[in-house]
């Protein structure tokens, strides 16, 4: 063979192993595996946020049992930022005295993540500065401040695309160099599960959560209920580094009973959605820690596989929803939304299983096994309460 033939040959052969090696996805930065775990300010605190706060929170993610159960992310909300200098720079807010490096190396510190929030617009929710014409600036800025995490909001855009805006600071993001999970907070306004996967780490599918049980009738807010049901039907979208994110949990922020905080928590763990915690660290309730800190609930949101649990059984105001495992095994809430006490119960077919399938059956909430069961499993559910259960054949 010629030396020419043979440098074409060569050539065709490179270009066929090229084009046989996927694409590597925009999202794929090698993070949020697993739903990511942390706490954020907004929902306790909104605009009152302050370089002692969040020292406290850190401190208390660290001491508290959190950090041991999974929680890492410690995450600036809204107000942070009051200004740009005169090189168009962000400049933090008076409240944050030793500035915003200081305060991600003092979280690093504590074994703990940090992360920081800016809006696509030209202002954020709260009036404050936007990322609109700073992308690639403030995405260096925040790898040079050390940060971890970004949550991206979508006030004052205007007729602007969301996923041409949410791109443009994902390449600003990819250009910094610094390991950066990218959380877009666009309330669902535009279907992000139809195109985030391939911008994003995670993304909101509905407007800002209300610390309410249900908000029916009302305009002014969306409560569990209300979000809940959005979130079936989207259980395709999400898995390992790109997940549904139903915004952030309420537990412990005292606009629900126990009883409902555990339901909360329970779904959300089950959707494989983020768990980031909204509440003051500082002065949890032994009942609130032990509802965030369930070590087996939290397993069926951290499992490897990364599958999205989905309502499989509806009857009036008693549900199941399930999640497959990557051992094979179910997850299984079965669920009451009415004013009383009420049986329910699945059957294994309702799971995917063989009627006549013998298993063993564990309480998530109760930390203990039950009975083995064959072909379904039943139990008294109290009003608005939950039944977690593992199904293992």
């Amino acid at each position: 063979m010629s030396k020419v033939r043979k440098h074409a040959a060569c050539c065709l052969l490179f270009c066929f192993a090229a084009l046989s090696v996927p694409p590597v996805k925009a999202w794929d930065n090698g993070l949020a595996l697993t739903p990511p775990m942390g706490w954020n300010s907004w929902n306790k605190f909104g605009c009152n946020v302050s370089e002692d706060m969040i020292k406290g929170m850190a401190d208390a993610m660290a001491s508290s049992g959190m950090k041991d159960a999974g929680y890492q992310y410690v995450v600036i909300d809204d107000c942070w930022q009051v200004n740009r200098d005169a090189s168009g720079n962000i400049v933090s807010d008076p409240h944050f005295p030793s500035g915003i490096k200081a305060l991600a190396d003092y979280v690093h510190s504590k074994g703990l993540k940090f992360g920081i929030y800016s809006d696509a617009g030209s202002q954020t929710c709260a009036h404050r500065p936007g990322s609109q014409g700073h992308e690639y600036q403030d995405a260096l800025k925040y790898a040079e401040w050390g940060v971890d995490y970004l949550k991206y909001d979508w006030c004052s855009t205007g007729k602007m695309n969301a996923e041409s805006a949410y791109a443009t600071m994902r390449d600003a993001l990819k250009t910094a160099g610094r390991p950066i999970v990218f959380s877009l907070c666009e309330w669902g306004s535009h279907q992000p599960w139809l195109w985030a996967r391939d911008v994003g780490n995670l993304w909101r599918t509905t407007g800002d959560i209300s610390d309410h049980w249900s908000c029916a009738g009302r305009k002014d807010c969306t409560g569990f209920l209300e979000i809940l049901d959005k979130q079936d039907g989207l259980e395709t979208y999400a898995g390992p580094g790109h997940w549904n994110d139903p915004d952030m949990l309420e537990v412990g922020n005292g606009g629900m009973t126990t009883s409902e905080y555990r339901s909360h928590f329970s779904f959300w763990c089950l959707l494989a959605s983020p768990l980031i915690a909204g509440n003051d660290l500082r002065n949890m309730t032994l009942e609130i820690k032990e509802i965030l800190t369930n070590p087996e609930v939290i397993a069926v949101n951290q499992d490897a596989a990364g599958m999205q649990g989905r309502r499989v059984k509806k009857s009036g105001d008693t549900e199941v929803w399930s999640k497959q495992l990557q051992d094979g095994s179910r997850a299984v809430i079965l669920f009451n939304r009415g004013s009383s006490d009420a049986d329910v119960s699945v059957g294994w077919e309702d799971l995917g299983y063989p009627a006549h399938l013998s298993t063993s059956v564990r309480d998530l909430w109760q930390k203990k096994d039950l009975a083995k069961s064959t072909g379904s499993f039943s139990a008294k559910v109290a009003s608005h309460g939950v039944a977690m259960i593992k199904v293992t054949p």
